[in-house]
């Protein structure tokens, strides 16, 4: 018999510093199994939320145009031209105020380089989450990024920083998601002057690097049928397959401090599945149900955040959201990828000054007083979102008003009003005019990137939404 070397003998505390967790070996029953998968699918559904998209784009070859969205092989983003368009249904409450790109990032597969232009005075940020939907890169304008290079590697990567490279970050998982944003003025000239700078805007694999600047004019990529998409955003987590995706993702995101005993209980339940196949089917119920019970509910800003006054609400984590669970899988939910605090602060809104739903069938108003137009050094909007939280269709294709729009009207006294509704207001006011959809609920929804010290502190927060009639 083989000897226990010392190395494999525990330490005379081991049993204290390491308490027993459950054991998969032992027979569980049906409604703790329940139990169990019911908690696990709530905190883990982000995770699944970004897995999945990187499944999704596992065997793109080549960039293309997907319909209205911009498509790239992993470790690649895509980048548009132009705003977003309204009929996407990739990602929930998108913004009308930069030129995005999006990407999966497998840096198992390869760590990846991202180039950042000379982008001059423009506003730009590029957000780069882990499967958690945390940030991990701080890339942008409020950081003094310079122009160059810049290394994205995974939690296991030992290799060496090539020279030519301004900085490396790390990230936490080998899965993520990138999606910068760069802003653009709602002018014919913006849209033409952005696009010399656009084409430099890249994320490849760490091979492809030679220390050369590359380019690519996005709107040339092939355009390919969009696949169908409904009224929601297009589903990501599914009850029937979460149990089989749970591994992989687990094992890609190593537990919190703190979060050891939730992992054990989750890989407990799986080790007893495998045991057991006939506890799936419950599972996979107690899993359709938290679907339905607390996390479509999640969609609603109204039932979340942190409470500011006129029914407004904020959160103050985003992409930093720890084992903040609930937080992160209602942003997950209603509005994923969005940016950490000091890059952009958003406000979400379901009701008017008296509490009632916002529907298109009333009249309303938001007026910031004078000088109280959202305090930022980048730019901010006012964005009027559907009840599944995309754009309502209108005439004017307005879906959002603020800094890019150069025509904005002031009154004599300062005061800036902006009306919400589906008809027309008077002529002189036109140009303030965000219009509703002509019933039904709808969302307002307040941007304020680079946001200054009144932001970040909440001794600013925006204006009710008044009920005209």
């Amino acid at each position: 018999m083989k000897r226990a070397s010392s190395a494999d003998t525990p330490s005379p505390g081991w049993a204290l510093a390491m308490p027993p967790g459950p054991s998969g070996r032992v027979k569980i029953t049906e409604e703790y199994a329940k139990l169990v998968a019911r908690d696990v699918y709530f905190w883990a559904w982000p995770m699944v939320n970004i897995y999945n998209r990187r499944l999704a784009l596992k065997d793109v070859k080549d960039f293309v145009m997907a319909g209205p969205v911009p498509t790239a092989p992993l470790n690649r983003f895509a980048m548009l031209t132009d705003y977003i368009d309204p009929d996407q249904r990739m990602v929930a409450c998108p913004n009308q105020d930069v030129v995005y790109g999006a990407g999966s990032m497998a840096l198992d597969f390869s760590p990846v380089v991202v180039q950042v232009p000379d982008f001059g005075y423009r506003f730009w940020v590029y957000q780069m989450v882990d499967l958690r939907t945390d940030g991990f890169v701080q890339l942008g304008k409020m950081y003094g990024t310079t122009p160059g290079f810049y290394l994205l590697v995974g939690p296991d990567w030992r290799g060496e920083v090539p020279k030519g490279i301004t900085k490396a970050f790390r990230s936490p998982t080998n899965t993520g998601f990138a999606a910068p944003r760069i802003f653009m003025d709602d002018t014919p000239e913006d849209r033409q002057a952005i696009q010399n700078v656009l084409r430099r805007v890249m994320m490849y694999p760490l091979s492809e690097y030679d220390g050369a600047m590359k380019s690519k004019d996005w709107s040339k990529i092939p355009k390919v049928a969009a696949i169908a998409t409904g009224s929601g955003e297009t589903k990501w987590v599914f009850p029937d397959r979460f149990f089989d995706e749970l591994p992989v993702v687990l094992a890609d995101a190593p537990p919190l401090p703190g979060e050891e005993a939730r992992y054990a209980q989750a890989r407990a339940l799986l080790d007893a599945l495998k045991s057991n196949p006939a506890l799936k089917p419950a599972m996979i119920k107690a899993a359709a149900e938290t679907e339905d019970q607390l996390i479509t509910p999640l969609l609603q800003f109204r039932n979340w955040g942190e409470q500011l006054p006129f029914h407004w609400s904020a959160i103050s984590n985003g992409a930093d959201f720890g084992v903040d669970y609930f937080t992160r899988t209602a942003v997950a939910r209603s509005n994923i990828l969005v940016n950490a605090p000091g890059e952009t602060k958003y406000y979400y809104q379901d009701l008017d000054s008296a509490g009632t739903r916002l529907n298109g069938a009333s009249r309303y108003t938001v007026t910031f007083e004078k000088d109280q137009t959202p305090p930022v050094d980048g730019f901010w909007s006012l964005t009027l979102y559907n009840e599944h939280h995309f754009f309502a269709p209108n005439p004017l294709k307005r879906y959002s008003l603020g800094t890019k729009n150069k025509t904005l009207q002031y009154a004599p006294d300062g005061s800036l009003t902006i009306y919400v509704q589906v008809d027309p207001p008077p002529e002189a006011w036109r140009a303030n005019w965000l219009p509703s959809p002509k019933d039904g609920d709808f969302s307002l929804y307040l941007r304020a990137y680079w946001p200054k010290t009144a932001i970040i502190d909440g001794s600013w927060t925006p204006p009710a939404a008044q009920k005209l009639s």
